[in-house]
């Protein structure tokens, strides 16, 4: 009969002198290596661990596509009331705070003597095509100003839509970012009804598509606003890349309500006193 060696660690096994004994009479004879185990833990499980790690890090966020089916009567009801709450509220806020305006569209005229308003396509509710507008925050031309962007700058910008430190940004613009006051032409969008206070952030369509895949259909089945469930919860903190902020936008076309619009001004307002996730 042909002898078997075994190689063990003893330190990792539970073999007694009486088992090393026995199985020497079947033709297999143990070899105590110290240290044996823990090269091989060292070995295959780490390549295992890295090869797991690198696939958690490229997995896509799994999002459901399935819409969300409602009572037609209750559903619809909301949808008049919020509405009717969209043109109250922005007609109020546009003629009280109009000296803001004022003073803001001359602030970003004086910067640099470019465009007061800056116009973004994004795709509305049930896929159509609108413009949002912006209080610039950019540089003039800031879409041809391409070489100021390092590598890194680009590949966060094919990730998240967003970029760190932008150059491009005036130092006007970064004010107005980081306390969301560039966003506040858009309450004329509200009262126009291309958009609602509350709602999943309008995005570009190439985003929209390779961000939310199968469920972009599912996200523009509702009003796109000017906060949402994901500006509620810090915003450019709750990353594409961790798909977090599919999950919190698509929380909200699950589950939108009256309750919930509530809920989402009121988180949203105090996360934009502390601006969190502003950039």
């Amino acid at each position: 009969m042909a002898e078997q060696t075994i190689t063990y660690d003893r330190a990792d096994c539970c073999l007694t002198d009486e088992t090393e004994a026995t199985t020497e009479e079947v033709g297999r004879r143990f070899v105590h290596i110290p240290g044996a185990a823990e090269e091989q833990k060292r070995e295959l499980p780490q390549e295992k661990i890295k090869q797991n790690e690198k696939t958690e890090e490229t997995a896509e966020p799994k999002l459901s596509a399935e819409i969300r089916k409602r009572n037609k009567f209750f559903f619809g009801c909301y949808l008049v009331l919020k509405r009717l709450f969209d043109i109250v509220f922005s007609a109020v806020i546009l003629v009280a705070f109009s000296w803001l305006y004022l003073i803001l569209a001359l602030a970003v005229k004086c910067s640099d003597g470019g465009k007061v308003i800056y116009k973004h396509e994004r795709v509305g509710k049930n896929g159509k095509k609108i413009y949002i507008a912006k209080f610039r925050s950019m540089k003039r031309d800031a879409d041809k100003l391409d070489k100021m962007l390092t590598e890194d700058q680009r590949r966060q910008y094919e990730k998240e839509f967003k970029i760190d430190d932008d150059p491009r940004i005036t130092k006007i613009g970064k004010f107005l970012r980081t306390t969301s006051l560039d966003e506040l032409p858009q309450v004329w969008d509200i009262f126009v009804g291309r958009l609602s206070f509350v709602g999943p952030r309008p995005l570009m369509r190439d985003e929209l598509e390779s961000k939310y895949g199968a469920a972009a259909k599912k996200f523009t089945s509702v009003k796109p606003g000017l906060m949402g469930w994901w500006t509620a919860h810090g915003r450019s903190n709750c990353t594409y890349e961790s798909g977090k902020r599919q999950q919190l936008e698509l929380y909200y076309v699950d589950h939108c309500s009256v309750w919930l619009d509530v809920k989402t001004i009121f988180i949203t307002f105090f996360a934009v006193l502390r601006r969190d996730g502003a950039k």
